[in-house]
């Protein structure tokens, strides 16, 4: 068994969709960063990178290089995904947190929990969404940016047992 946590934050910003999960929540700002700035799926990645022990997205993913201006979070998923199975590794479960004072999220979680379970190509079961605000205390209080955590199990495949 191996456990890893991820952890991102990126800023609120007027013009940019709000990308989490996956998922395009409807709300004045998005989020600022290099890529879609899908602070849910970057913690995912990261949590899974080390329970790997593969340091972070940054490594992959470095905000420096043009080719991954605007890219499609899930994409970076899909390749940490193929790495767990090069590994011989299968996620056994996942739980994570959006710390966000704005938007309420509550109606969009389990589609971002079924997005995010499609591209680890596991149960959405094994795949924990939740929301908690930040009750009007610190820069996400304030509604300046959004964070996100994760934590993951993973697995050694069984013999027998195939991954995806």
């Amino acid at each position: 068994m191996r456990v890893g946590i991820g952890y991102d934050i990126h800023r609120l910003k007027e013009g940019r969709p709000l990308i989490l999960g996956g998922v395009q929540v409807p709300h004045t700002h998005g989020l600022d960063g290099h890529s879609d700035a899908d602070v849910l799926t970057h913690a995912v990645c990261d949590a899974l990178l080390g329970a790997m022990g593969e340091g972070d997205l940054g490594r992959y993913y470095p905000s420096s290089d043009l080719q991954f201006a605007n890219m499609n979070s899930l994409e970076m998923l899909a390749s940490v995904c193929a790495k767990l199975e090069e590994r011989g590794l299968r996620l056994v479960n996942l739980d994570t947190v959006i710390v966000a004072q704005a938007p309420r999220l509550g109606s969009y979680l389990a589609e971002m929990g079924k997005q995010l379970a499609r591209v680890l190509r596991v149960d959405p079961s094994l795949v924990n969404v939740k929301v908690k605000s930040h009750d009007h205390l610190g820069t996400l209080g304030r509604q300046e940016g959004i964070a996100a955590q994760a934590v993951c199990l993973l697995a050694h495949v069984s013999s027998g047992e195939k991954t995806g």
